[in-house]
């Protein structure tokens, strides 16, 4: 009987044993298994309540460690108005740190992943390198340059504890009218899909025989990109936002899909679906290319996030009929939901469609495959807390000199002197006295638009850079009076010899749909503050803009017209380029119409009568003589 018994405690040690050992060791917690392992591993591990909670992205101010404990929350982003509150990027590793924690705890243990709109470099953060809006950079034609602006913006996303970026914006806008169109790279397809190198710098290079359409980020200096807004965002009915891309399959395939596919083989971690519709069917409910094309036809195997919100404007009124956005969204293809307040609601909603069979278990097992494989690609389970050793690159002078050179490489010279006239670029350095005018001319909130410490951007210095006007005082020679006024009026003019004159003006900042424009006229008092300034001193007009805006009826008073787009922190570019350090090179991303009743006007268009046609963009050589 003692044998027996001691033979029965032994098998109850021994399963004891087992079962510590078998709960310490989980195959998705191995590194050095591979991550399909891991995946289906962890899969089978986990209850419909954790994987509907991996599925949801939160806005910050909803997150808490403790709510990602409950709830089994996959992600956090913070929205652009939170940029203010935090001044240091140590604020920001220990609030994400805080949150991750939270997840760390949970039954699983499962990390959370932190995005933010990084869009432009870090434009949330205060003292952030700020980089010219991606018009600009289809101007460089440098898809190189573009790749080292990637690299950069990964550093100082890093920096702030932060592994996920929603950019690049691949949108090929094909009418300026669109309060999105400095977000996308050129109305051509091929010079889009040739700046998606920028996504080999933000997650960096694939691996030889890596496979395709398998996520990829190479490290704790890269973070997660997102390709967005698929797809023809930039092809809505006179630019309106958020509107209708009425276009054949053929069309869209041809102009707003092919820098998808480049995505897609440079590794692409995550691609956001957008709020507008192809021919009446919205986006976020098109099952036929999210899943039929995007996933089956293109093997994209990152997850899809939806916009903000982006759900809810399925019906409309928006949240009309939520359970039926929630069935058609997640039906539809949509793997993370960016629901940043009503978080519960839609846990909720997709629970009872699950259990009631209106939403598969499959498709709630893809989703979460696809977000673990991110997850697990990316390192998260290795390396999920931040520390403070990245902090140095958030504005370091590298970053700021690449920006610089971005800015240069950007500027499109548009006019330079009449037929007859000699040209007025570069501008001689040694001049008595010249004038510096424009509402643009002294305000970084101004120079970077939209997107930059908020949502809409902000007018003012509203964080470190060089302004244009402390650029050229930067650049002239000492002796060189330089004088600003915004609005000088004529007796001001006429009462100063002035050698010439810069005239910096432009749009105010603007974002989304509120930057839908159907006159593109030049806000007030910029057309004022030209017709004064050139009527009485040779000048140069500086065009702060985030598109081609109405100039034909400024050109004929104006001597030199540079389009500088919307430049960022780094206003000395502009001044490098103006004085003849660098010479002129930008070629113009978009056709500069002449009115806007051409438009929708696009390079290859039957009736193409253009202002200054696409690819446009005069030169000048490097001088540093007679300075």
């Amino acid at each position: 009987m003692a044998e027996i018994q001691a033979l029965l405690i032994g098998i109850v040690v021994f399963c004891y044993w087992t079962a510590m050992a078998d709960a310490e060791y989980a195959i998705y917690k191995d590194p050095e298994k591979p991550v399909s392992h891991r995946i289906k591993d962890l899969l089978n591990r986990m209850t419909l309540e954790e994987k509907i909670g991996q599925m949801v992205q939160i806005d910050e101010s909803r997150a808490s460690a403790e709510v990602m404990k409950k709830n089994y929350i996959g992600s956090i982003l913070s929205g652009p108005g939170h940029a203010a509150e935090k001044t240091s990027p140590e604020m920001w590793v220990d609030m994400v740190n805080d949150f991750q924690k939270g997840s760390l705890s949970s039954r699983l243990g499962i990390p959370l992943i932190y995005g933010i709109d990084a869009v432009h470099g870090h434009n949330n953060v205060y003292k952030a390198t700020l980089f010219p809006h991606n018009i600009g950079l289809g101007a460089t034609r440098d898809p190189e340059l573009v790749k080292k602006i990637g690299a950069a913006t990964a550093l100082e996303v890093r920096a702030t504890g932060i592994p996920y970026a929603f950019a690049p914006c691949i949108a090929v806008c094909r009418d300026p009218r669109w309060g999105r169109c400095y977000e996308s790279y050129s109305e051509d397809p091929n010079v889009v899909q040739a700046m998606t190198e920028i996504i080999s710098g933000l997650q960096g290079d694939l691996p030889a025989n890596y496979e395709k359409g398998i996520p990829y980020v190479a490290g704790k200096q890269k973070v997660a990109a997102c390709a967005k807004h698929f797809v023809g965002d930039g092809g809505t009915t006179k630019g309106i936002d958020e509107n209708n891309t009425v276009i054949s399959r053929h069309d869209l395939l041809s102009i707003h899909m092919p820098a998808y596919y480049t995505s897609i083989i440079k590794g692409v971690s995550t691609i956001m679906v957008s709020f507008s519709s192809w021919n009446s069917i919205k986006m976020h409910a098109n099952r036929d290319l999210v899943t039929g094309f995007l996933k089956d036809t293109m093997h994209f195997r990152g997850f899809v996030i939806s916009d903000w919100q982006g759900i809810d404007k399925i019906t409309s009124p928006p949240h009309e009929d939520y359970p039926h956005s929630v069935q058609a969204g997640v039906n539809a293809g949509i793997d993370m939901i960016m629901v940043p307040f009503a978080f519960k609601e839609f846990i909720d909603d997709l629970t009872s469609l699950v259990k009631n069979n209106s939403v598969p278990m499959s498709r709630i097992d893809d989703a979460v495959e696809r977000i673990l494989r991110v997850k697990f690609t990316m390192g998260l389970f290795e390396n999920p807390l931040a520390d403070y050793s990245m902090s140095k690159y958030l504005g370091c002078q590298e970053h700021r000199e690449l920006a610089r050179e971005a800015v240069r490489k950007s500027l499109v010279l548009l006019k330079n002197g009449g037929s007859t006239e000699k040209p007025l670029l570069p501008l001689p350095k040694k001049a008595s006295k010249i004038l510096v005018a424009g509402t643009h001319a002294d305000n970084i909130g101004y120079q970077c638009g939209g997107w930059t410490m908020g949502w809409q951007g902000k007018s003012g210095n509203i964080t470190q850079g060089t302004t244009i006007l402390e650029a050229i005082r930067n650049t002239v020679d000492p002796k060189t009076i330089v004088t600003s006024r915004k609005n000088p009026d004529a007796e001001y003019l006429k009462s100063n010899d002035f050698s010439y004159a810069i005239v910096v003006v432009g749009e105010p900042p603007y974002a989304e749909w509120l930057g839908d424009n159907l006159n593109l006229t030049l806000p007030d008092p910029g057309p004022t503050i030209i017709t004064n300034v050139c009527a009485s001193v040779k000048c140069v007009v500086v065009l702060i803009t985030g598109r081609p805006v109405v100039i034909q009826p400024f050109v004929d008073q104006i001597d030199a017209l540079v389009a500088a787009w919307l430049p960022g922190t780094e206003g000395q570019g502009v001044a490098d380029v103006l004085f003849g350090d660098y010479g002129f090179s930008g070629k113009l991303p978009h056709t500069w119409f002449k009115t806007v009743d051409q438009l929708p006007m696009n390079v290859g268009d039957k009736h193409y009568d253009p202002l200054y046609p696409f690819g446009y963009g005069l030169a000048t050589e490097t001088t540093k003589a007679d300075q």
